[in-house]
């Protein structure tokens, strides 16, 4: 573990570098004149802001974290645009030169068009950010559930509510499920962005309360819960409204479908998908939420499952991202049909550090869910 974050913190520093030097250079070309002993420090807290505000939550007043986080939230897309985009500016800035521009030109010229188009990335991956679609679907699961009627759910999951996403995203969602008029409202994790505090000072337990569903709201924990570490906390701040955290159990609604809440792969004692389902009715329908897609096969593999909903994957949020997240999971975005289980995975509701989407949208899935009629169950 030690090897491989030296490993990881050493590329992070070199690509730092890389863009600093870039903009230094850049500034010359321009006419500034910023002393070194100047310049790499401010640009060294820019650069680590976002790791700064992780360390020192807890001994720097509010503001300044929140301050430093917001920061660094922003330049981790500027550097990932920065290093996808200082290649090719090299190679133009060169091809310049040859064609008799100054070298002070040359790095004027591909400076600002480099500074264009991170301009318009932010632009555009904000609008995608804050401006949440619902994604619609419609199955069939050939259980008999209660009188027959379908099931209408709506899912978000990967709110991450913090000092970066705050009340106004929040009740662009509670308005825009409210609309939908659900049965069901499920939050498959990732509900905070690590720490609990703002959760709680902001009352966004309350406001997430005010989401209407025939059969209520249920969530689970995701891997940013366990990581901030206030998961008690959270737990019972998300019950006093009556939104239940399930945490490896299942709850049997009206008599007519499981719901069952599995632990994140990120705690070691979570359960088995088998052990999850077992002893329940498997005539009954059962809806599974599991945050990361990392156990489809695991959970289609029971025979009991239906339905399952994940997220974490954010559809990788900042294109290219996602060709990554579409090696690492079987299915890190949409819909699969797995033998007899429909999942979901959803990018997400909410962003985790920029509040920038590339690629991919802030979205709710809404899924109508239609089952075999009372006495013709099929499976």
């Amino acid at each position: 573990m030690a090897v491989r974050l030296t490993i990881i913190l050493s590329i992070f520093l070199g690509l730092q570098i890389y863009i600093g030097w870039h903009l230094q250079l850049f500034i010359s070309a321009a006419g500034g004149d910023i002393p070194a002993a100047l310049f790499w420090p401010v640009f060294g807290i820019v650069a680590f802001s976002y790791l700064l505000a992780r360390l020192l939550r807890r001994a720097l007043p509010g503001f300044m974290a929140e301050g430093l986080k917001w920061i660094g939230s922003y330049w981790i897309a500027v550097m990932q645009y920065s290093v996808l985009l200082l290649p090719f500016a090299d190679l133009a800035a060169w091809g310049l030169r040859v064609g008799s521009y100054s070298n002070g030109d040359s790095i004027l010229i591909t400076g600002i068009a480099v500074m264009a188009i991170i301009g318009i990335i932010l632009a555009v991956g904000s609008f995608n950010a804050w401006s949440p679609i619902v994604r619609r679907y419609e199955v069939t699961i050939p259980k008999a559930a209660g009188d027959g009627l379908p099931l209408h759910i709506a899912v978000a999951s990967d709110l991450h509510l913090g000092s970066t996403v705050r009340a106004r995203h929040l009740q662009r969602l509670v308005d825009q499920v409210n609309a939908l008029k659900p049965d069901l409202m499920l939050l498959p994790g990732d509900v905070l962005d690590d720490a609990v505090e703002p959760f709680v000072k902001h009352k966004y337990g309350r406001k997430l309360a005010e989401i209407r569903a025939k059969y209520g709201t249920f969530a689970i924990l995701g891997n940013h819960e366990n990581y901030g570490g206030g998961v008690p906390v959270y737990v019972n701040e998300m019950r006093e409204v009556g939104i239940p955290v399930l945490l490896d159990e299942a709850k049997l609604i009206d008599n007519r479908f499981y719901i069952i809440g599995r632990k994140d792969k990120s705690d070691h004692d979570r359960k088995s998908a088998p052990e999850l389902v077992e002893g329940l009715d498997d005539s009954l329908p059962s809806i599974l939420m599991d945050h990361q897609p990392s156990s489809i096969r695991e959970i289609a593999e029971t025979g009991v499952v239906d339905l399952s909903v994940h997220g974490h994957t954010h559809r990788g949020q900042m294109a290219p991202n996602h060709l990554v997240t579409r090696r690492i999971f079987e299915l890190d975005y949409g819909y699969l049909l797995k033998g007899g289980l429909h999942a979901f995975v959803s990018s997400g509701f909410g962003t985790w550090g920029p509040p920038i989407r590339i690629g991919s949208r802030s979205e709710i899935l809404s899924i109508k869910v239609n089952f075999a009629s009372p006495g013709n169950d099929n499976k």
